[in-house]
């Protein structure tokens, strides 16, 4: 039988918890004051602690340390107010497993218990199973996340910035948790990279990961592609579905653009997200889901809230950590490391060696401001290496229009831009109507900072359109 200590100034906390715990085959004690707790765990052994974060006589931070010093096998989770996140992300951070919000709900605290011994016996497992050499955790988990590390097949590549570095620290800072977090970043920034790396690094990493473009999906579908239909629920629902919440189930979802979801199906996700169930379109049966929920916006979801466009309270509950991506302007330290692997990258896709950069395309690089940020960066890199023979430097001849305009380089009586410079036929009506759709969609892009939404809303056009009309013109932003 495991053992469990309630520390808590609440009576009533205590006591509650105490006898679902126990009901639940667990031996509790409990006490209201950090003293009285020090002094009980040097007389019994705890196999968990339950620590309030505020106690009348020391804070959770203190405690946590004089609890490790006691018995560092110990497992400490921090019951916290909404204020005191912040430290309990800290706190993690220091050694903590994990935290609970009040208020507090005895289903969720269960299975945090349950989740936390599950997790110590597979340490032990790993432990007992790993040679001496192979280092400790953390010296792993360092390792996974230093510079240039190769995650997966090189899939991920590190700055040397202090952006970047920052960028880092809260990638490991939040990874092993299970909170929700937001990503912040303008396009192009790498979010969804981001999200993978937070999943490949915590505890999940085993489970599922599973991301959804919220900004392409219309309202009607919405519903179904979150939260599944079942058969016969609406016109065209041939089959049953599984929606992103159940395919992600003990892993971790992942939404981008969730400011574009609709109010009433934010109100649906609030639900999910308190209650821990889902049900389909179409289905009165609940279903449980135990899901780590990251996002991702282009836009401050605080000024969407102030806006009206995004519910407060869905805010709040997402919030628990934020993590902001700098766009390439402020990071352009991390320019050659990101066009060298990129380089690298596409030598391997196009199966020939690219010759060296030149070093007018490198002052181009260093006074761009790449609006489209790494994902432009990454096509800068494919579209040169594609047009420059194989072994010879890549000159300002090999980048896009937009970058050679910007570097003063361009000759005047060039008009004609990017992939569509092949249509030579200016007379051709079909011809110089795409040109002329292709010019205004890029104008509207670089106004709007690569923001499709937004650039579908100046061009009056919903987005599936814009995304059409981008595969058809071939433009990758």
């Amino acid at each position: 039988m495991k053992n469990i200590l309630i520390i808590d100034d609440e009576i009533n906390i205590c006591t509650l918890l105490s006898k679902f715990l126990g009901k639940h085959g667990f031996d509790v004690d409990t006490t209201m004051t950090g003293n009285a707790a020090l002094k009980m765990m040097k007389e019994k052994t705890y196999d968990l602690v339950l620590c309030d974060y505020r106690l009348k006589d020391t804070d959770g931070a203190q405690l946590l340390q004089d609890i490790h010093q006691i018995n560092p096998a110990t497992i400490v989770i921090i019951i916290t107010g909404y204020t005191d996140v912040r430290v309990a992300v800290e706190m993690v951070k220091n050694g903590a497993y994990d935290y609970l919000s009040k208020p507090l709900y005895p289903d969720e605290i269960l299975n945090l218990v349950h989740k936390a011994f599950a997790h110590k016996d597979a340490e032990q497992e790993r432990r007992a199973s790993r040679p001496v050499e192979s280092g400790s955790e953390p010296e792993v988990r360092e390792t996974l996340l230093s510079r240039n590390q190769d995650d997966k097949n090189n899939k991920y590549v590190y700055g040397e910035s202090e952006g970047a570095k920052e960028l880092i620290r809260q990638i490991k800072l939040v990874a092993p948790t299970d909170y929700s977090v937001i990503i912040f970043g303008e396009t192009g920034t790498g979010k969804e990279s981001v999200a993978h790396l937070i999943h490949h690094h915590s505890k999940r990493n085993q489970q599922p990961f599973v991301a959804l473009d919220c900004g392409s999906l219309s309202k009607e579908l919405a519903a179904s592609e979150l939260f599944g239909h079942e058969k016969g629920s609406f016109t065209g629902a041939i089959n049953t579905k599984i929606g992103a919440f159940e395919q992600a189930q003990g892993g971790t979802l992942f939404l981008d653009e969730i400011s574009n979801l609709s109010y009433d199906i934010q109100v649906a996700l609030l639900r999910v997200l308190q209650e821990k169930v889902i049900r389909r379109v179409g289905s009165l049966k609940e279903i449980p889901i135990d899901v780590r929920i990251i996002v991702a916006s282009n836009e401050k979801l605080s000024e969407s809230v102030q806006r009206g466009k995004f519910r407060e309270d869905l805010f709040h509950r997402l919030n628990e950590f934020t993590i902001y991506i700098p766009p390439l302007r402020e990071r352009r330290e991390d320019l050659p490391l990101f066009t060298t692997a990129f380089v690298n990258q596409v030598e391997r896709e196009l199966d020939k060696s690219c010759g060296k950069i030149s070093s007018e395309v490198w002052d181009c690089f260093q006074q761009y401001s790449w609006p489209g940020n790494i994902r432009e960066l990454k096509n800068v890199i494919r579209r040169a290496c594609l047009l420059t023979p194989e072994m010879e430097d890549i000159t300002m001849i090999a980048l896009p229009l937009e970058m050679k305009e910007s570097f003063n380089q361009l000759p005047e009586e060039v008009h004609i831009s990017g992939e569509l410079a092949m249509m030579s036929n200016d007379n051709d009506l079909k011809t110089v109507a795409l040109q002329a759709e292709y010019n205004k969609i890029i104008n509207v892009l670089k106004e709007v900072k690569y923001n499709k939404t937004k650039a579908a809303q100046v061009l009056n056009i919903d987005r599936k359109t814009l995304y059409n009309k981008l595969r058809l013109l071939n433009i990758n932003y």
